[in-house]
Order: structure tokens, then sequence, then C-alpha cells
């Protein structure tokens, strides 16, 4: 056995807030190390945001040759989807951004700890903070650096009754590992990650029906975004069930397929019987903290999550967490921006907790959903004198241009004291103009300064500013 004590901060997985949060402290002078059991860049790479923007791009440009270019005046012939082909090109990103990463950790001199890590102090063997690595080969090192920063991330939640097999009943994970897309799909919840599937597999063909037990998709957003989105759901030909959900002791695997029984979540009734060659369970994630030490460390739990105080430092001396698993929102940009204030807290720079309102949310099916700050009824129940802006997109140049009109930006703001308190956005680019809207939360912008900011023409950040206007029934070409 191995044991060594030069590291001045070793991370405990090497997903977004590991390798993000190793980079960061390289930078800034530390000695850092990273134990990953798996492949550098975690969930987010290999088997999340990444592989499933790269399908949802197929997708949507399959899509956009089949329906907008006959509009524009290209016509293609014989156009088809090529499931091998599309892995490949997902496959390819992959790669070149975890090649990408080791390049990084190997100029910045991160030592990687390939293997499974625990946490074994304090203990007489141990001193507090020691982590004990089994490597792939099964030989063993010690470690005691000067601070540990767990970010293990999480795993898709499944449902009793419902066990993935990989093949008919799927999580996100095994539904990136099929070779084919379904001819029918049933989703069960209508999240980000179940509405990301939906879009991506109508947009290739299959029949597809979401079950939601809250009353709208995406509940966590503004009520209007999910009656919108459900909306253009609709118009698209996906089936969504809201407040309903599935009965899994009416669910039956055939060779050929699954059949779930759907009841609704308030009343009674026999429900639907829904038939479908895969069921994917998309019911949130679950927090990777068994067999980590935890317990015997003195790291304390809340809801199953990593308790944290201001700094994202345990219960247990000299042991920070970072990314899912210290809970909501389960996001890789946030978990990236913990990482980071943990490192200037360890470095002395500062750090300190960040405002869960000044993350920006965001789905990537079509249409696309980004959101950042207070829904209007969140603003309404802190009792805020509240005003919205709402601006549709069919009133955008580009837009009309485009030939993607549906949806719409909405600004929820303080009439009193002119506060943006949250930016609302679905439709064309809904992900990249979020960022102006998260901007303008940081800087503690007046809704009156995003009326005024002059926006390229014709651009979609223009909605912004109609948007904005609205807020005092302003906008120009409402």
């Amino acid at each position: 056995m191995t044991e060594r004590e030069e590291f001045d901060v070793l991370f405990l997985g090497g997903g977004p807030a590991g390798y993000v949060g190793a980079l960061y402290a390289a930078k800034l002078g530390l000695r850092v190390a990273v134990v990953e059991r798996d492949r550098l860049g975690g969930t987010c790479l290999h088997r999340g945001c990444i592989p499933t923007k790269a399908l949802l791009q197929t997708a949507a440009l399959y899509r956009a040759i089949r329906e907008a270019g006959p509009r524009a005046g290209v016509t293609a012939d014989g156009v088809r989807f090529d499931a091998a082909a599309a892995h490949r090109a997902k496959g390819e990103a992959v790669l070149r951004l975890e090649q990408g990463i080791q390049h990084l950790f190997k100029r910045a001199r991160i030592e990687v700890f390939r293997g499974t890590g625990r946490l074994l102090g304090p203990s007489i063997f141990a001193p507090a903070g020691a982590v004990g690595v089994r490597g792939e080969g099964g030989e063993d090192v010690v470690l005691t650096p000067k601070a540990v920063v767990i970010a293990t991330g999480s795993r898709p939640k499944t449902l009793p009754g419902l066990p993935p097999d990989g093949r008919r009943i799927v999580t996100s994970d095994e539904a990136l590992t099929l070779e084919e897309v379904p001819r029918s799909a049933v989703i069960v919840g209508g999240g980000a990650i179940g509405v990301e599937w939906a879009s991506l597999w109508r947009d290739l063909g299959a029949a597809v029906t979401v079950v939601e037990a809250a009353e709208t998709l995406l509940p966590g957003e503004d009520a209007a975004i999910g009656r919108e989105l459900a909306r253009q759901f609709k118009k698209r030909g996906i089936r969504v069930l809201t407040g309903a959900t599935v009965d899994v002791d009416g669910t039956e695997s055939l060779p050929d397929g699954v059949r779930v029984r759907v009841r609704p979540v308030h009343g009674a009734g026999d429900g639907n019987v829904l038939a479908a060659d895969v069921v994917l369970v998309a019911v949130g994630r679950a927090p990777n903290v068994e067999d980590l030490g935890l317990e015997a460390a003195g790291v304390r739990l809340e809801n199953g999550f990593i308790a944290t105080g201001p700094h994202y430092e345990t219960t247990a001396p000299s042991l920070y967490a970072a990314g899912d698993v210290i809970g909501p929102p389960m996001l890789a940009h946030y978990a990236q921006a913990v990482a980071r204030r943990v490192i200037d807290h360890l470095a002395g720079r500062g750090g300190g907790r960040l405002d869960p309102r000044l993350v920006p949310r965001a789905v990537y099916g079509f249409p696309e959903v980004a959101a950042v700050g207070l829904t209007e009824a969140a603003a309404r129940a802190e009792g805020r004198d509240v005003a919205v802006g709402t601006f549709p997109f069919r009133g955008i140049g580009k837009a009309v241009i485009e030939g993607k009109v549906d949806g719409f930006v909405k600004i929820v703001a303080d009439r009193s004291t002119r506060d943006v308190l949250g930016v609302h956005i679905i439709g064309p680019r809904a992900t990249e103009l979020i960022g102006e809207g998260a901007l303008a939360l940081l800087m503690e912008a007046a809704v009156d300064e995003l009326g005024e900011a002059i926006r390229p023409h014709p651009t979609l950040s223009e909605a912004l500013l109609e948007a904005a206007l609205a807020v005092d029934g302003l906008a120009i070409h409402a």
C-alpha cells in the first residue's frame, strides 16, 4: 500500500465539478489530484449533456431538412435518418471533448488516480480527510490531502416496479445506447430529461406519450412556459398526459414492447392502457453518496444529499462537496460554479455560496426552453409588486425569417423597485438567449435597462428588448 500526502486538494470524482474545480485549482497554484473510477467528464460528458445534445442536433437537422427546407426553397430527395452514423457522430464529439480534458490535465500536472475512492478517517489507522483508493488493478493507495472535495455526481432515479432492463424499460443512460429509434415510446416524467427525449424521438419518427404527475410539463418552471410547451408538443403530435401517473402494478413486459396503465393522480377511474416499444423512466436523479465512508467521516446528509455550509464545507473537517451530491439545482454549470467557489475559499480568494436564483435552466428540445430567476407565481408568493412583460417571437423579424415563430419571452419584474426578477423563454435559441437574462440578474439590472440596451436588427435578442418594454405596455411590435 502506498501513502501520499503532497496534495493541497483532492477531488472525489472527475465530472463537471471535479474536473473544472481541479483545473481552476491548478491555475491558482494548488497541487491537485482527482480520483475517478470511470472517465473524466462524468455523466454530463458521457451519458448526459453532450451526447444527448449531439443527438438533438442531428434530430433538429433532420427536421429542418424535411420541414423548413421546402418552405425556404430547398428540396432534398431521399432524406433518411442513419442511426449508426448519428451514434458515431455523438461518440466523436464525446471523445474529442474527453481528450481535451485529458490534455488540459496533463498540461496542468493534475494527477489522476483511476479507481474507487473512499473516506477513511478519522480513525487510529488514518487521519481525518484521508482517502483510500482501490485502483483498477486492485492496488491500494492512501492519500492525505489538505482538503477533499466530494464530487461524485448522481445517477438516474428509478421507480419501484419499473426496473430498467436496458431494452424495453430504460433510463436516460440506457436510452443513449439503443441502436434504433423506437417506433413508440411512453416517457414517465415531464421534466427536462423527459421533454428532451420526447422531442428527440418525435423528430426521428416515434409516436411519443409523456406522462407527468404535475399539472404542467416542466413543473418547476413558469406555468405559462409549461402550457405553451404542451401546446407545441400537441401540435407536433406528442401526446401529453398531465396530472397522471403510471400504475406500476398495471405494467406488463411483452415480447415486442411494454404495456402500461396510466391513472389520474387525483380522482378515480381505470385510466388509460398504453402500449409502446419502450418506456423511458425520467423521474429525476439521485446523488451518489453510497459507499463513500461519509457516516464514519462525520459527513451529515439532508434529504439524501450532502449538507454543506457557507463555503460548501461539510460537517467534517477539511471535507467539502460540490455538484449533484449537494442537491438542486442538479445542473452541470452550477456544479462547475460551486467547485470554483470552493477553490476560491481554499485559496484565500473569498468564495461563498451562490444564489440559486442566478443559475440559468435550459431544456434543449424543440422548442427550446430556458429561464433564470423567479417565476411569476414565486415572485407573487414573496409579496412582490409584480409586473410582467411578454412578447411573442412571431413579432420578431429574425424568427419570421427562420420560420420559428412559436413561443415568447416573458420578463417578471418588480413594479416598485424596477428590478428584473426572472426571465423565461420558450422558442428559438432560448438556451443561448438566456445568458442575457442571467447577466441582468447578476448585475441587478433594472427592467428599464434591458429595454434601453440596443440589440442588432434583425436578431432574436430583440424579443428581450420588446418583453422589457412590454412590462410598461410599451412594446413596439405588439
